[in-house]
């Protein structure tokens, strides 16, 4: 979306008249990358899908709140990082599985998910990447899958960017020792 669009629907959500319209837009132009983002902190589609509806739902209830100085795609990420970790947090013990206790490991549930497209290899990823807490996690998917800049994850998570340097580089380091760990 350029800036130019951007300005617009911005001005289209606070006008009354065109607000709804500009809302189902905006549902439109951010719901697929929104829900990826979600999809590979929380694993599960299903599970992506009711905390997009909490995204989107937070995002209507609190347009007014919306500061203009900063982007909407920023603003969006940011209520859905917070709903992803939120959630994680009510499910941890769902999602962190334990071989010990019975439970699958996180690559085997997700072999195992019919909207699941990936292979092995990305199924382990995706274990390593559900061991990190959940700042590195977030960084390293910001980082690496959306290719965000660190200036704008800064913005998104209101930290500095050597902070996300290091969070990355030591997300980096602990899957690429889980990896080694397989061999």
């Amino acid at each position: 979306m350029t800036k130019d669009e951007e300005q617009l629907l911005m001005q289209q959500l606070t006008d009354p008249k065109s607000q709804r319209k500009a809302f189902e837009r905006l549902v439109r132009e951010y719901s697929e990358q929104l829900y990826w983002q979600v999809r590979r902190m929380v694993l599960s589609h299903e599970d992506a899908n009711d905390v997009m509806q909490n995204v989107f739902l937070k995002a209507w209830a609190h347009l007014d709140d919306f500061h203009r100085d900063s982007k909407i795609s920023t603003w969006l990420y940011r209520i859905a990082v917070n709903e992803s970790l939120d959630f994680l947090r009510r499910q941890k013990n769902q999602i962190v599985m334990s071989t010990d206790d019975g439970g699958q490991s996180v690559s085997q549930t997700l072999m195992a998910d019919r909207y699941f497209d990936g292979d092995q290899t990305e199924a382990l990823l995706q274990e390593a990447i559900a061991q990190l807490p959940d700042v590195q996690r977030t960084v390293f998917n910001l980082r690496y899958f959306d290719e965000m800049k660190y200036s704008d994850i800064s913005k998104l998570l209101d930290t500095s960017e050597g902070a996300l340097k290091a969070s990355y580089h030591i997300a980096v380091k602990k899957i690429s020792e889980f990896f080694k760990s397989r061999d």
